[in-house]
């Protein structure tokens, strides 16, 4: 399938548990490799509250609200693929009235031709990874595990830095210069952990399909067939990605909250909580501008940091993994031309 360049809207995306999950305008879906091999899909329509109301589409507001829109689709989507990736039961079932059907073609149902993918075969109905995804990782499970996880960045990367520039407040004497050394050991935290987790081989795999997500909204935008083939040829690093919107926000923080001064440990604690949306909502602004002018001199200065920390965020995907990417990116696409979004799911064949 041959896709033209120019885009009435850009395509955004997100790692999940062995697979990727695809947001567009009208849907959102994800596809995730079960341990038999096979790959499940899913699609889902979106109704963002930005789209409702006009006021939450002016600056900075719009930010704050694509903020929350991306936490609460990206959650869903995890816990999904945490659940299909441990179920390779019914995939099996499913890919082996599809097993004759050969090299790989998926119908694309926006344009009405068949388009290569890779290895998938024919899509088979399947409502069971869908049912049997919901007995896994329930609402609750998902809502202990956002709490704790909201709760771990607070520690990392709100208190424990102002606990270390409050204990040596009389050396920071300057209100700019005290926020200013809070922001770079926030940073250095990051950075960090994002090099500790690195090396888990789970999150390797996560940064693989990580980095198999951006080169497909690469082939994308470039207008390229959407094969493994033509995916591979691009790079796994991209000037939208949210490891550059996080950097962002740790540099706009430190320029934000340097009007707060240097009151007690408490305050300044409430002070970052409650200016998150804000110094969010901002960040979004700045990453928005850049991505719109990214051959522009300030936008490479702006996007230059964020491109280099993602090569601690993405790793080089194997075929099957850019195949993966490649079935949920369609599965919008499909949607979003107009198509029925199917969140009961697909069932692809396994690579031969």
């Amino acid at each position: 399938m041959q896709l033209m360049s120019e885009h009435e809207h850009t395509m955004g995306g997100q790692a999940v548990i062995e697979g990727v999950m695809m947001r567009g305008k009208r849907s959102w879906g994800l596809a995730v490799r079960q341990p038999s091999g096979v790959i499940v899909r899913h699609s889902f329509a979106l109704d963002p509250i930005g789209e409702r109301y006009k006021v939450l589409k002016l600056p900075v507001l719009r930010g704050v609200v694509a903020l929350a829109d991306s936490l609460v689709l990206g959650m869903k989507a995890l816990g999904i693929s945490a659940n299909l990736s441990l179920d390779g039961e019914s995939g099996s079932q499913a890919a082996g009235t599809a097993e004759n059907a050969g090299s790989a073609m998926v119908r694309d149902e926006a344009s009405g031709t068949d388009g290569p993918v890779g290895s998938p075969a024919e899509p088979v109905a399947d409502p069971a990874p869908a049912a049997k995804a919901q007995a896994g990782l329930g609402w609750k499970e998902m809502a202990l595990t956002f709490i704790l996880a909201i709760g771990l960045a607070v520690v990392l990367f709100i208190v424990i830095p102002l606990a270390v520039v409050k204990y040596f407040e009389d050396v920071f004497s300057n209100p700019f210069v005290f926020n200013l050394v809070e922001g770079l050991i926030r940073i250095a935290i990051f950075l960090g952990y994002i090099g500790v987790i690195s090396l888990l081989p789970d999150l390797r795999r996560v940064f693989e399909y990580h980095g198999a997500e951006h080169k497909v909204i690469h082939a994308y935008e470039a207008g390229e067939e959407l094969d493994p083939a033509h995916a591979e040829r691009f790079t796994t690093l991209h000037p939208r990605c949210g490891t550059a919107f996080l950097l962002v926000v740790m540099v706009m923080a430190i320029i934000v909250f340097s009007v707060v001064g240097k009151p007690t440990l408490l305050v300044l604690v409430l002070s970052r909580l409650v200016g998150i949306p804000i110094v969010a909502g901002l960040s979004y602004e700045v990453i928005r501008f850049a991505g719109r002018h990214k051959d522009g001199a300030i936008a490479k200065i702006v996007l230059w940091p964020g491109l280099k920390l993602q090569r601690l965020t993405t790793r080089e995907p194997s075929v099957e993994q850019v195949e993966v990417a490649i079935v949920a990116l369609m599965e919008v696409l499909r949607v979003d031309a107009g198509g029925e979004p199917d969140p009961r799911g697909m069932v692809l064949s396994a690579a031969k």
